[in-house]
């Protein structure tokens, strides 16, 4: 998968439009669906003002292999971001109680 690829498929799974997307980072629609398919290769600052609004590093960007985040996963990440550390407390409880149900099955 190619930079632009990369850029609208982390772009379609956090449900951004283009043109705000666009506006978002100071950069044209235009600009960015000629980024996304190819043709055109953002510069580095560019870039990092993509992945901060996808809310990724560089690295996570880059990073390929088995190391690679589902979307499922990144949606899960992105609602535990907003939450208090009290809801995340909470969160954990939920979850690790879950393994064991499943665990115990």
């Amino acid at each position: 998968m190619n930079v632009g690829e990369r850029i609208k498929n982390l772009r379609l799974n956090k449900k951004f439009k283009a043109t705000q997307f666009a506006k978002s980072i100071g950069i044209s629609r235009v600009y960015l669906n000629e980024i996304e398919r190819g043709i055109k290769i953002p510069t580095l600052e560019t870039l990092k003002k993509i992945c901060d609004a996808l809310g990724v590093t560089l690295a996570e960007f880059f990073s390929t292999g088995e190391n690679t985040i589902s979307p499922e996963y990144m949606e899960l990440i992105d609602n535990a971001k907003v939450l208090t550390q009290k809801q995340l407390k909470i969160l954990n409880e939920f979850l690790k109680a879950l393994r064991e149900e499943n665990d115990n099955v």
